[in-house]
């Protein structure tokens, strides 16, 4: 069962999440083919930019707790779409958890709609936004950074805009997508290669100095005590020991 589905349209690539049964959660299987079909579209000359988008309600649940990824695979998939030489573009009209906002922050261009919320919960699952942190805090508002991190706090389509965590919140995300489309269709393939390049450069510096080190911290941090407490309480439908 493929858990990408594709599609193509005038140099524009769709890629959907399509995992519905467990709200498109990060297993591994997921990362592996995504990871796969990005890297086709970066090889195809016929892709002049990737959409990035969802089936159901939920762009992305976070890790997938019962078949969850190699941290280091999450983190390659990541700093694919942060170093792809074509536009990788979200298209969000659902629900974004945790480790789905590392994949979210790393596209270069977010559409939000009303629809759309945002937390990062791992605080709240014994565990912390480790490696997500590097796409994040390049483009979120420090201090919003620091309050959501922490508190765990769901948040809407225009507080993720005011941070920064996505370009334009909109009522009707498709008609918002029409003039961002035109002009990367517009733009030449090597102009558009070297204009991300610009703009990604400090995202893609921070990958090549704290990878290693948080992707060690995420591991350690996923086979504690506490995320073990708070796995089991996510799955039982319950609080976590912690909560006063």
């Amino acid at each position: 069962m493929t858990l990408i589905r594709t599609a193509h349209d005038r140099g524009i690539t769709t890629l959907a999440l399509d995992s519905p049964a467990n709200r498109n959660a990060l297993s591994a299987g997921l990362v592996a083919e995504l990871g796969a079909a990005l890297a086709r579209c970066a090889d195809d000359p016929d892709v002049r930019a990737v959409l990035l988008t969802h089936t159901g309600g939920t762009f992305c649940a976070g890790a997938d707790l019962k078949a969850p990824p190699d941290p280091a695979a999450f983190v390659a998939l990541m700093r694919t779409v942060v170093e792809l030489p074509k536009p990788v573009v979200a298209r969000v009209t659902g629900h974004v958890r945790a480790g789905g906002l590392g994949l979210l922050a790393a596209c270069d261009i977010a559409v939000a709609g009303p629809a759309s919320s945002y937390a990062f919960t791992e605080a709240r699952l014994g565990v912390a936004p480790a490696v997500i942190s590097m796409p994040v805090l390049a483009r979120m508002d420090a201090r919003a950074a620091g309050r959501y991190f922490l508190t765990g706090e769901r948040f809407d389509a225009a507080e993720a805009a005011r941070t920064g965590l996505v370009t334009l919140a909109a009522d009707d995300v498709d008609e918002a997508l029409e003039p961002v489309l035109d002009g990367l269709r517009r733009s030449s393939p090597g102009g558009l290669a070297a204009s991300k390049a610009l703009v990604t450069a400090t995202v893609a510096e921070t990958f090549d100095r704290w990878s290693k080190e948080l992707t060690a911290r995420s591991a350690s941090l996923f086979a504690s005590a506490e995320a073990r407490e708070g796995g089991t309480a996510f799955l039982e439908r319950r609080d976590p020991a912690w909560v006063l």
